[in-house]
């Protein structure tokens, strides 16, 4: 009789890193096309749409869906056709033989495709009232978020091309914009930050932090503490919208010299979602959302992408007579 602890593990068709919009999209596609999909929901499970409170720009809700509600909806969808979800995330990878063998804990998973949808973490200040009050009056998307501060007085951190871009876009509904950076010097690109210096509505804090976010009580962002590194001064700028600009990281560590990253550690895809290994497709193994997209990150454009790697492993499998 066999040692169940050496039998080895049955291979599945797909698994899917991820239980973002990305992710879940793409396991309700698959489900459907009968692959019973294994979705590892990650280190953070349901992505940033898990964190964010309304959401206005999905199309199909006239009056809006709280993130949470929607990515639930999903898992509800995709979990119906036939999909397993499992609150796990991934510890390593081996992506250089096939099956490609997967590490969650102690457990070992062999797979004939792989669907990374693992996402991108917003970096935080790491404050304890900035998390307690993030969707709140604290963001990390602009774009998301950005019409909920119009007429309102908001602040941007950073001093990238990210907090550049963010503040000019906000323009469009604050009625000011103060970025605030730590140093007096910009990372930003040239054309960007002359761009944000000579827009009226922007002005600049150099060499401050942030102390404390104000409003916790009442889960509505209410001011900033500030410190200026440099002077020694403390002060207190009123506004009711912060929102982050110092950029995202891709959760994708645990690929890092078995497929192709660019030079922020985002996966580098060809023809939408290929996942390659110095130029060349690796055979079955696509990236979806925002662990391979760092110009839209949307949860309309993570979905899509999310079908795309679906249909495509599909097609693959088929092909392979799998």
């Amino acid at each position: 009789m066999s040692d169940a602890s050496t039998t080895t593990p049955e291979i599945r068709d797909t698994v899917i890193l991820g239980s973002g919009c990305s992710g879940l999209t793409a396991a309700i596609y698959a489900a459907r096309s009968n692959l019973k999909p294994l979705v590892l929901e990650g280190h953070e499970p349901g992505g940033q749409l898990s964190i964010t409170t309304l959401v206005e720009n999905f199309p199909g809700w006239p009056e809006g869906v709280q993130g949470p509600e929607l990515i639930e909806n999903m898992k509800k969808q995709a979990v119906r056709f036939g999909a397993e979800l499992k609150l796990a995330h991934l510890t390593s990878a081996d992506l250089s033989k096939s099956p490609y063998e997967l590490t969650v804990g102690k457990e070992t998973i062999l797979t004939r495709t792989l669907i990374i949808a693992s996402g991108a973490s917003a970096r935080w200040l790491n404050l304890p009232s900035e998390q307690a009050l993030i969707g709140f009056g604290v963001s990390s998307c602009a774009t998301c978020d950005g019409f909920f501060a119009s007429g309102k007085e908001i602040a941007v951190i950073g001093g990238g091309d990210s907090a550049m871009e963010e503040a000019i876009f906000l323009t469009r509904f604050a009625t000011k914009v103060t970025i605030i950076n730590r140093t007096e010097n910009f990372r930003a690109s040239k054309i960007m930050l002359e761009r944000a210096l000579a827009h009226p509505q922007i002005e600049f804090l150099h060499n401050t932090v942030v102390e404390e976010c104000l409003g916790v009580e009442d889960k509505d962002l209410k001011g900033l503490k500030l410190y200026n590194k440099k002077t020694g001064d403390r002060w207190t700028l009123p506004v009711s919208f912060m929102f982050l600009g110092i950029g995202h990281t891709p959760n994708a560590s645990a690929f890092k010299g078995q497929i192709d990253l660019d030079a922020d550690d985002y996966i580098k895809t060809n023809e939408n979602v290929f996942v390659t290994l110095m130029g060349e497709r690796l055979p079955g193994v696509y990236a979806c959302g925002d662990v391979q997209d760092r110009r839209y990150r949307q949860a309309i454009t993570a979905a899509g992408s999310g079908c795309m790697a679906a249909l495509e492993v599909e097609k693959f499998l088929e092909e392979k007579g799998l």
